[in-house]
């Protein structure tokens, strides 16, 4: 039985790193358990590394859930200098998404669910699992 999943991420430089990424998921690390290594709890379960490293090429793109994709984008353009970056749409999939990279090179990226209605079954369901003990 699968019950926890980790998504690590390398970059060239820790400091610069931590911060970057503190700015991306608007909070602190959750934990840091030695140098050249953070870690962000994502949704309970679910575990974002960040690393000192060299990145893996053509690896990711790790892609997180948002309210808005457009929100999220220029907030991003302005505080963190990612480049404009499409927003993507095809019919029968249900919902949007978008990437970009950080500054080591790695594939980072949001989706939005395009019915609200969705998103909250899909919120409540997760929620729903962890109160149960089961996912």
């Amino acid at each position: 039985m699968v019950y926890e999943v980790t998504f690590q991420i390398r970059v060239g430089d820790i400091d610069k790193g931590q911060k970057w990424y503190t700015t991306l998921l608007n909070r602190e690390p959750d934990f840091i358990p030695h140098e050249g290594f953070a870690e962000w709890e994502l949704i309970p379960g679910c575990w974002l590394q960040v690393a000192e490293g060299t990145h893996l090429v053509g690896s990711g793109p790790i892609r997180l859930g948002v309210d808005s994709m457009e929100k999220e984008r220029e907030r991003l353009m302005k505080e963190l200098e990612v480049e404009f970056f499409q927003i993507f749409e095809r019919e029968g999939v249900p919902a949007k998404w978008g990437t970009f990279l950080d500054p080591w090179g790695n594939q980072v990226g949001f989706f939005e669910y395009l019915d609200e209605n969705e998103k909250l079954e899909r919120i409540q369901s997760i929620l729903g699992s962890l109160s149960k003990g089961t996912i």
